[in-house]
């Protein structure tokens, strides 16, 4: 496919710059040079793959204020906004990982059972899987592009990552940060497209695919995956919810809900979708969402909580979930008000789970609030979704709402507070059910990038084992008695008398450094066997 990709400002809707559109040669060429690199830089120790990579630390930050200006005309977002959602989390998994990935990623002995295994050693390494395509969404384009970058880099593969058409400026602009870095040619490329150039970059085979996104693009991309096969890391949508109980405190839940519905103008996976209020504060609660919603501020001037739209399609879905609420017995605290790219937030109450904005990710600073009774029946509906990514509880009692979050059907969860357990550098990110699985972040995000292998090493000077050929029912019996002997009941003494005779073909099964121990057994069996 050729062409080219106009990139449009989300502030004024001015075009910015003109992109090619990777052709399959083009893709195709990336996947060579990527594999090149990546034998190169797999051979380099994990310690000097931190250093070369931490280095990114100190050029972000002495290029912050022009990166905060391309990524909110790439996306809308106010400057705050792009500091707390965009950078400090890229910057924060750094640090973590210049901290923790050698330790992470180091070769782990595994015991040996001496009489099983004599004189051998065993253990576990994990190895980088090649190359990492990276397909990243336009929500968060920086973060959601170099985090997973970062992660593929430090666990010694090269990556080659395809962002959102709507976000191509910020493309641009890691690959001249990251070109400041002394990295092996070819270990970090981008190719530039719509879906077919996804397609196309899937189809080049790399070693892994990570995918954040929507559900349907998502299954479009495992399928796609499955047919070469190569495995994949999904993180797709959520519907989070928030579930407050009567016993919280509510200023601080009602100023929560505010910032995890609303940041971002909701266009977050891990936003507030669903908030669910104990019936005996619900009136009170939805007061309170009311009156804050009134005062946040959208804009981009002196003071702005909310920036635009990213991409206005998504208008249609929000519109479409406010009618539907309306017309089903739903009430709201306000019209909805587009003024150019600004959305005005919304609460709405009074919504059932018939309702599609109880049912289908909206992503838009749309927050839907139900009551419930119990709870059991909070958790159950909380439950009640195809989504389980984040959610959060609150009240007073901890050990109450622990207990609660432990029931619910999602890969994160936090008390009394929102959206922020997603920034933890070493808590793993992911979801269940439709909002996908694998993970990232912390240890288990970093191995997750690797594939584990294994090996055991012999030192045995014996020229036989009991468990080779040839087979009778001799070598019956005897190993009938050693699985007697190991996995038998009664004490030890009972299982070693026993099937002593059996024991006798593993006499110099056992390593050197046990025979003494066998010796001794020898002695006690036969000193019982005569007193």
């Amino acid at each position: 496919m050729s062409g080219e990709i106009t990139a449009i400002s989300a502030l004024n809707d001015q075009a910015l710059k003109t992109y090619p559109v990777s052709s399959s040669a083009e893709i195709g060429e990336a996947m060579a040079a990527a594999r090149r690199a990546a034998a190169v830089w797999a051979k380099i120790d994990v310690k000097q793959r931190v250093k070369q990579l931490a280095q990114l630390e100190s050029v972000i930050l002495a290029e912050l204020d022009a990166v905060t200006e391309v990524i909110i005309v790439a996306t809308g977002k106010v400057k705050t906004e792009v500091i707390l959602g965009e950078i400090y989390p890229v910057l924060s998994l750094l640090r973590y990982y210049k901290n923790n990935a050698a330790k992470i990623l180091a070769p782990c002995p595994v015991f040996t059972a001496p009489l099983a295994f004599p004189q051998a050693e065993a253990g576990y390494e994990r190895r980088p899987y090649g190359v990492v395509a990276v397909v990243s969404p336009w929500n968060f384009p920086f973060q959601l592009t170099l985090s997973p970058l970062l992660t593929a880099l430090i666990s010694g593969n090269a990556c080659i990552f395809k962002m959102s058409e709507l976000s191509l400026p910020v493309g641009e602009l890691l690959m001249q940060l990251l070109s400041k870095l002394d990295l092996p040619q070819g270990l970090v490329q981008q190719v530039t497209g719509f879906a077919e150039t996804g397609e196309q970059l899937i189809d080049a085979r790399p070693d892994l695919v990570f995918f954040t996104g929507g559900v349907t693009a998502g299954r479009a991309v495992m399928a796609r995956a499955a047919q070469h096969p190569v495995p994949v890391i999904l993180e797709l949508g959520g519907k989070d919810a928030m579930i407050v109980f009567a016993d919280a405190n509510l200023e601080r839940a009602a100023k929560a809900a505010m910032y995890g519905a609303f940041s971002n103008s909701g266009q977050v996976c891990v936003a507030i979708e669903r908030c669910y209020v104990e019936a005996g504060c619900y009136a009170e609660f939805v007061d309170m969402l009311k009156d804050a919603a009134a005062n946040v501020a959208v804009g981009h001037g002196a003071v702005g909580d909310l920036g635009g739209l990213t991409t206005l399609k998504q208008f249609a879905v929000i519109e479409a979930h406010y009618n539907d609420a309306l017309a089903k017995g739903a009430k709201a605290s306000s019209p909805l008000r587009l003024e150019g790219r600004y959305l005005h937030p919304v609460v709405l109450w009074d919504v059932t789970h018939d309702m599609r904005i109880m049912r289908e990710e909206t992503f838009g600073p749309l927050l839907p609030v139900m009551a419930f009774g119990s709870e059991q029946q909070a958790v159950d509906l909380a439950n009640d979704s195809d989504y389980g990514l984040n959610a959060s509880v609150w009240s007073k009692d901890i050990s109450k709402a622990e207990r609660v979050a432990g029931q619910l059907q999602v890969g994160n969860w936090a008390v009394n507070d929102v959206i922020k357990n997603i920034g933890h550098p070493g808590l793993p990110f992911g979801g269940v059910k439709n909002s996908g699985f694998g993970r990232y972040h912390g240890a288990e995000g970093l191995r997750h990038f690797t594939y584990t292998v294994a090996g055991l090493t012999s030192r045995s000077p014996l020229n036989d084992e009991p468990n080779w050929f040839p087979y009778s029912d001799v070598r019956y019996l005897q190993m009938r008695g050693f699985i007697d002997f190991v996995f038998g009941s009664g004490g030890l003494y009972q299982r070693i008398a026993g099937n002593w005779r059996q024991l006798q073909a593993f006499r110099g099964y056992a390593s050197l450094n046990l025979r003494q121990h066998w010796h001794n057994l020898s002695i006690l069996i036969f000193k019982r066997s005569i007193g």
